[in-house]
């Protein structure tokens, strides 16, 4: 039987990035590739205490809740945000979701037409360009420096587009690891003043700040350090990367109104997010198992050690020529590669010996950064990380043989 889908699902079905994860799921192959914490530094104990308890406590964990999410869990993310950031933001203006891509799913149905235009960082999120690509606005790149985003620019592509939303990831940008200087997000505060530009920050990665870098106390948010907070940025983030993807619980907070449309959308999408998790991830979090300023300093002094073991493997010959940034956190290392090789090409050769990673063109609105690879340091064990380098060395070593 021949199936009619709507036009917009064709960017999902040709996507290049649904292959690479196809390939990432194959039986010995090593992944680079993918937006993964390790999976050895999950609380598991601790969350095995929650649910029991959770469950044995009272039923109604298992019954249909608010569409907002369950209120104590948002009242904690409030208080805390208050006293660990200096954002100020009530529960009643955050809305829990099914992870960070629900939160920009819901906004962008909530908030766009298609064609309409956004603005976003670029490189980006390649799970942000698929969201926006599958209801078809326009994406326009806005280019930055070792700071963050250029205010010219940013002023300049204001004025000429009229965008609905700009997209940005001030704390360790995925896929770079970039993180904006304070001046800097004071400068693009004072650009968008006055303007109807939502700036959307992600902030997924921004507790993944590694000891003895500038960054291991993380910059305040933009959603902090706005005039009137709540106003203009929407402050969206999860507790995948910091405590389990699992869990499946992100959230979006900011301007009233914006919540309230997307509380509205989400009604239709699922209804609600699962009540018994935010029942178990709020009795975690206020836990005498777990002390998550703790559980995220462990976190942090592992993953800068595969960072670090990363950096020494590639400092070999075979990746004479290539160049990089050392991120201060995140998840991630993005490499230019050396004597213009394409990122697509070398991973059909890499993959052939077992390890995969992304190749930087998937992380462009238009397809650039062909010359780039995004590497996760977090996910592999030491062993299967020294593994996996090594067999992308190999892979390097061949094309530099030919040439």
């Amino acid at each position: 039987m021949q199936y009619s889908f709507a036009s917009r699902t064709h960017s999902l079905l040709t996507s290049p990035l649904r292959s690479v994860q196809k390939l990432a799921k194959r039986d010995s192959l090593i992944s680079l590739a993918e937006e993964l914490p390790a999976e050895e530094l999950f609380p598991v104990s601790a969350l095995a205490e929650a649910a029991g308890s959770v469950l044995s406590a009272d039923p109604r964990s298992l019954q249909y809740g608010e569409a907002e999410g369950y209120g104590p869990l948002r009242q904690w993310l409030s208080e805390s945000w208050s006293r660990r950031k200096g954002l100020h933001m009530e529960p009643d203006r955050i809305l829990l979701t099914t992870g960070t891509q629900q939160a920009m799913d819901l906004l962008v149905r909530s908030c766009t037409n298609p064609e309409d235009t956004v603005l976003v960082e670029n490189p980006t999120s390649p799970g942000l360009l698929q969201v926006l690509r599958l209801h078809g606005v326009r994406m326009i790149p806005v280019r930055s420096d070792h700071d963050g985003v250029l205010p010219e620019q940013l002023a300049e592509l204001l004025l000429k587009h009229q965008p609905k939303l700009f997209f940005a990831a001030p704390n360790f940008n995925n896929p770079t690891g970039a993180l904006w200087s304070l001046e800097r997000r004071l400068e693009v505060l004072k650009v968008i003043a006055g303007t109807s530009l939502l700036v959307v920050e992600d902030d997924s990665l921004g507790e993944l700040c590694f000891p003895g870098s500038p960054a291991a106390q993380p910059l305040p948010p933009l959603a902090a350090l706005e005039e009137r907070q709540g106003e203009q940025v929407l402050y969206v983030g999860s507790f995948s990367k910091t405590v389990a993807p699992a869990l499946r619980t992100g959230w979006a907070a900011g301007p009233s109104e914006v919540i309230s449309m997307m509380t509205a959308v989400k009604l239709m999408a699922d209804w609600q997010s699962s009540m018994l998790i935010h029942r178990m991830l709020h009795h975690l979090l206020l836990s005498r198992h777990f002390h998550l300023e703790e559980h995220l300093s462990a976190l942090n002094r592992e993953y800068v050690t595969r960072l670090k073991l990363m950096d020494q493997l590639l400092r070999r010959s075979a990746w004479s020529g290539a160049s990089y940034e050392l991120p201060k956190g995140g998840m991630f290392l993005w490499v230019r590669l050396p004597g213009g090789l394409s990122g697509d090409v070398l991973l059909k050769a890499a993959a052939l010996k077992g390890v995969s990673f992304l190749p930087g063109s998937m992380c462009s609105p238009d397809g650039e950064n062909h010359d780039y690879i995004r590497l996760n340091f977090t996910h592999p064990g030491r062993d299967e990380l020294m593994l996996g380098m090594n067999l992308i060395s190999e892979a390097l070593r061949e094309f530099t043989a030919r040439s």
